[in-house]
């Protein structure tokens, strides 16, 4: 039988080995039906059950008020970057866009398909490494809505404060970082957040929307793409990801069981704290992101010779550390350190990183 790795893949990343068992012993007999979850009707009493307690998790876990709507859609993040021009864009026209990374980027371009989409920030001349600083005066007063990823994986920077948008509706993308740190879920208009990499596994997007903002979509949306039918459906309106839920209702349930987001928010700035500190220190390692705003979950370091980055990659997938690639687009090393990374494999890579820098000192 082979050995579990220590997996630090962006997404789809690790789940709780706690939920994986528990999912294994289900899987072909689910709570005395004689059926795995993936086989019950999605209108059934018992999977409904399964839906509304997830909702509830989200919304215990992240002080989510009645003021909210908390929807299960499918097609990932890259829908959401249609979807929500399609749904919020329809006031003025106009939308704004803080671009601090490639998804970012992406969604901005997709606005444009839909609007008057305004890049008013870009980091992208600097290789994307921080996080772009606006006043309120920067975003227009009549815009929908402003945009922003909470949390860039590529490029290893991260929000440590909400942006002022005086008073334009805010909408933030949170796939790699939700139930990771204490939100405040007033401050947003919407935020939405794709299970792989923080609470479930690929085919599941969370959108958490504000109820006012409801209804707002034109004549033309097609139906399916249409938040308002996904609220009065009980994001029922088709046949939704089921085993995705199922997996997110017992991440969620763990999590909670654990003590919660404030937990999980502790272990993950000390596991970040650790890992930065050591590479701070490193003479063969060194880290593109602006200090200020380096990522509690997406750590990305370099040595500068890319040869010798392969080499660590290669090495440290021989130990049992496997995905710490970087992006195509970066190169270099990513140390994904989502909620369900062992402490552990933390420990471990920084223990390879001492000897593979010991070992590979330049003369």
């Amino acid at each position: 039988m082979s050995k579990r790795v220590f997996n630090f893949s962006p997404g789809p990343a690790a789940l709780s080995e706690i939920v994986l068992k528990r999912a294994a012993e289900e899987m072909l007999d689910f709570q005395g039906t004689g059926m795995s979850v993936m086989e019950i009707s999605h209108r059934s009493d018992i999977f409904r059950e399964v839906m509304s307690e997830t909702e509830d998790l989200f919304r215990e876990l992240l002080g989510i008020s009645d003021d909210y709507a908390v929807l299960f859609l499918q097609g990932g993040g890259t829908l959401q970057f249609s979807m929500v021009p399609m749904n919020l864009m329809t006031g003025s026209g106009k939308a704004d866009y803080i671009v601090s990374g490639m998804w970012a980027k992406k969604a901005f371009e997709e606005a444009g398909k839909f609007g008057d989409a305004k890049q008013v920030a870009s980091s992208q001349s600097e290789g994307f490494t921080y996080i772009p600083k606006i006043n309120a005066e920067d975003v227009r007063s009549d815009a929908d809505y402003l945009y922003i990823a909470w949390n860039n994986t590529i490029y290893g920077t991260q929000y440590k404060a909400v942006p002022q948008s005086g008073g334009v509706p805010l909408v933030a993308d949170m796939s790699s970082c939700i139930f990771s740190e204490k939100i405040n879920v007033d401050d947003f208009a919407l935020i939405f957040a794709c299970a792989q990499k923080m609470f479930g596994p690929a085919g599941l997007t969370a959108v958490i929307v504000r109820k006012g903002l409801l209804g707002k979509a034109g004549a033309d949306t097609p139906v399916y793409l249409d938040y308002k039918t996904h609220y009065d459906g009980d994001s029922l309106y088709n046949t939704p990801p089921t085993y995705c839920i199922y997996i997110a209702w017992l991440t969620l349930k763990h999590l909670k069981e654990i003590g919660g987001v404030e937990v999980v928010q502790e272990m993950t700035e000390r596991r970040a704290s650790r890992l930065y500190s050591f590479i701070d220190e490193s003479s063969l390692f060194t880290i593109p992101a602006a200090r200020e705003d380096r990522s509690s979950m997406n750590a990305l370091f370099v040595t500068g010779d890319e040869s010798l980055d392969r080499k660590f990659i290669a090495q440290a997938a021989s130990e049992g550390l496997v995905n710490l690639g970087g992006h195509r687009s970066t190169g270099g090393m990513r140390a994904s350190m989502y909620n369900w990374l062992p402490d552990e494999a933390v420990d471990k890579l920084i223990d390879f990183m001492y000897r593979f820098e010991k070992d590979n000192k330049v003369k």
